[in-house]
C-alpha cells in the first residue's frame, strides 16, 4: 500500500487525505495543534461561539464535489445556507450599501450617491463574470507545476485576455468614479491579503464569485466545515496525529525519506506540507536541500498582510448589523500604505465585523452578540510594531461606537484578542501572514509556489501558499489538484 505523511491538518491536506485515502493509499496527517483546521479555528466562550479564520463561504460546489468525489452526500455531515445581504458596508459619508445579488437593486443604492457608478454595475459586473469564467477554464482546475506548463499556447491567449499587467484599482476606475464604490469593490483585493493599488485587475472577479454564486454560512458555525471533513478522511481511513509537531524533513539523494516530529520518526516517500510553503523551506529543511529557494530568495518575498483580531461578547444586540459588515475608513489608501510600505499598524483602519448571530441566533446568549472584529495588520517584520494590544484595542472599539455601535466597550462580557505574532506560533503563517505572499505584483500574484516540487522528489504542497491561492475554496481545490496529481503517478 501507497503511503503519504501530511504536515499540517488545514482544508487543504485534509482534502488531499481525503483523496488519496479513498484510492487506498494509506495516510497519516500530523498535526501540531491540539485540532485541525490551520487558520479556520472555533473559540467557544461564556455562551459565545467564534469562528477564527475564514468567515466568509463561497462555491459551496467545491465543498460539496470533495463528499462526491468520495461516494458521499455532503447534506449527511453539514448544512449551507444561504447569506443576503451578502455583505453590509458603512462609508465614512453615512452612505450604506447592502451588497446583493438582485442587479437592480444594487443599482438603487449606487445611485442614492452615484448615479453614473450606479449605470456602470452591470457592465462591471459583466467584466468580473467574464474574468471568473477566464480563470476558472484555464487555471483554477489545473496544477501548473512548470513553466512550459504556463506557457502552453492555449494558456497563453487565455492569459493575455486576463490583462495580467493591469492593476485592479485601473480596471475599477474605468467603471467607477465614486470613493464608495472604488472601496466597496476594491476591498477584494484583501480577500487575497494585497492591496487594491496594487493587486492585479484579475481579482475583480471575485465581485462575480460573491454576487453571482452567492455567499453561505455553515449551521453551528464556520469551523463546522473542518469537523466534516475530518469525519470523512476518519471514515476513509486517515490516520491522524494531534499535538505532533514536525521539526524537520528527512531526505535522501535528492528525494523525501520522511520527518522527524516531537513524537518519533515517520517514514513515507510522498510528503504533503498543507502549511505556509515558505515556513516549511525556511525551517524544515536543510540548506543544501532547497538551492531553489534559498533564505535569501525567501526574503526578497513580500508577505501578504496580516490582521489584528478581536473576538468581542457582548451584552447587546445592534440591529444594523447584518452577518458581515465593512466599516471603511475616511483614507482607504493610507492604510495600505501604512501596511505595505511603511509596514505600521494603521489608525484608522477598515473594520470587518462578522456577526454569525444574526443568522444563527443560538451562537450567542439570547439578546447578546458574537462579534469577531478584525483590522487589517501588517506582517511582522522583527520590531516592535505594536507596542500595546489593549491601547489598539480600546482605540478600534471606540472608533466602532463612533461608526454608530453605541456603548460598546460597556457591554463587553468577555474578549479575546489575536495579533499577526499570536497567528505566527499557532499556525507557522511566514512572518505572520495570512495568505503567504502577496499579490501585489505580477509575479506573486500568478507565479505562486508550485504544488510540486521541482528539485526534491516526493515533496509536494497543498494550501493557500501554493497554487491557485488563498481562501476556503482555492484551498480546498489546491488540496485536490495536488492529491490528483500524485493518483497520475
Amino acid at each position: 500500500m501507497k503511503r503519504a505523511v501530511i504536515i499540517g491538518g488545514g482544508l487543504g491536506g485534509l482534502t488531499t487525505s481525503i483523496y488519496l485515502a479513498h484510492a487506498g493509499w494509506n495516510v497519516t496527517i500530523l498535526e501540531k495543534n491540539k485540532t485541525l483546521g490551520g487558520k479556520l479555528q472555533q473559540v467557544n466562550k461564556d455562551g459565545f461561539h467564534f469562528d477564527l479564520g475564514p468567515s466568509t463561504i463561497t462555491l459551496k460546489h467545491i465543498f460539496e464535489q470533495v463528499f462526491r468525489d468520495a461516494g458521499r452526500d455532503s447534506r449527511d455531515y453539514l448544512t449551507f445556507y444561504p447569506i443576503s445581504p451578502i455583505g453590509k458596508n458603512f462609508f465614512p459619508d453615512g452612505h450604506i450599501v447592502e451588497l446583493i445579488a438582485d442587479i437592480e437593486q444594487m443599482q438603487a443604492q449606487l445611485a442614492a450617491y452615484s448615479k453614473a457608478d450606479a449605470k456602470a454595475y452591470p457592465a462591471f459586473l459583466a467584466e468580473s463574470r467574464r474574468l471568473f469564467q477566464i480563470s476558472e477554464k484555464a487555471f483554477l482546475h489545473k496544477a501548473l507545476f512548470l513553466w512550459l506548463e504556463k506557457l502552453q499556447p492555449g494558456l497563453v491567449r487565455d492569459f493575455a485576455k486576463i490583462r495580467p499587467m493591469q492593476s485592479f484599482q485601473t480596471l475599477l476606475k474605468r467603471y467607477f468614479k465614486h470613493p464608495n464604490t472604488l472601496r466597496l469593490f476594491g476591498r477584494y483585493a484583501t480577500y487575497v491579503g494585497s492591496s487594491p493599488f496594487q493587486a492585479p485587475s484579475i481579482f475583480a472577479m471575485l465581485a462575480f464569485l460573491e454576487a453571482g454564486k452567492g455567499v453561505y454560512g455553515i449551521k453551528g458555525g464556520t469551523y463546522k466545515l473542518v469537523e466534516a471533513f475530518e469525519k470523512l478522511a476518519v471514515e476513509l481511513g486517515v490516520a491522524i496525529e494531534t499535538e505532533t509537531d514536525v521539526t524537520s524533513i528527512k531526505t535522501s539523494r535528492g528525494a523525501v525519506t520522511g520527518v522527524t516530529t516531537t513524537k518519533g520518526d515517520y517514514a513515507c516517500d510522498t510528503l504533503i506540507g498543507n502549511g505556509d510553503a515558505l515556513s516549511l523551506y525556511s525551517g524544515l529543511l536543510d540548506d543544501s536541500d532547497r538551492p531553489h529557494f534559498s533564505d535569501r530568495k525567501i526574503k526578497k518575498v513580500e508577505p501578504s498582510l496580516s490582521g489584528f483580531t478581536m473576538l468581542l461578547g457582548v451584552k447587546k444586540h445592534y440591529a444594523q448589523l447584518a452577518h458581515h459588515n465593512v466599516f471603511f475608513p475616511s483614507d482607504y489608501k493610507a492604510e495600505f500604505s501604512s501596511i505595505f510600505k511603511e509596514r505600521q499598524y494603521i489608525k484608522e483602519p477598515t473594520l470587518y465585523i462578522c456577526f454569525s448571530g444574526a443568522s444563527e441566533p443560538d451562537l450567542a446568549p439570547a439578546g447578546m452578540s458574537n462579534l469577531f472584529v478584525l483590522a487589517n495588520a501588517p506582517y511582522l517584520t522583527g520590531i516592535n510594531q505594536l507596542e500595546d494590544k489593549e491601547q489598539y484595542k480600546e482605540m478600534l472599539i471606540r472608533q466602532l461606537e463612533d461608526k454608530g455601535l453605541t456603548a460598546l466597550s460597556e457591554h463587553i462580557i468577555c474578549d479575546e484578542l489575536q495579533t499577526p505574532a499570536d497567528l505566527a506560533v499557532r499556525t507557522r503563517a511566514y512572518r505572520g501572514a495570512i495568505y503567504g505572499m502577496s499579490s501585489n505584483s505580477f509575479q506573486q500574484a500568478f507565479f505562486r509556489i508550485p504544488n510540486k516540487d521541482t528539485h526534491i522528489k516526493g515533496l509536494w504542497f497543498a494550501g493557500g501558499s501554493t497554487h491557485p491561492g488563498g481562501g476556503t475554496p482555492m484551498v480546498t481545490l489546491s488540496g485536490k489538484l495536488t492529491a490528483q496529481a500524485i493518483l497520475q503517478g
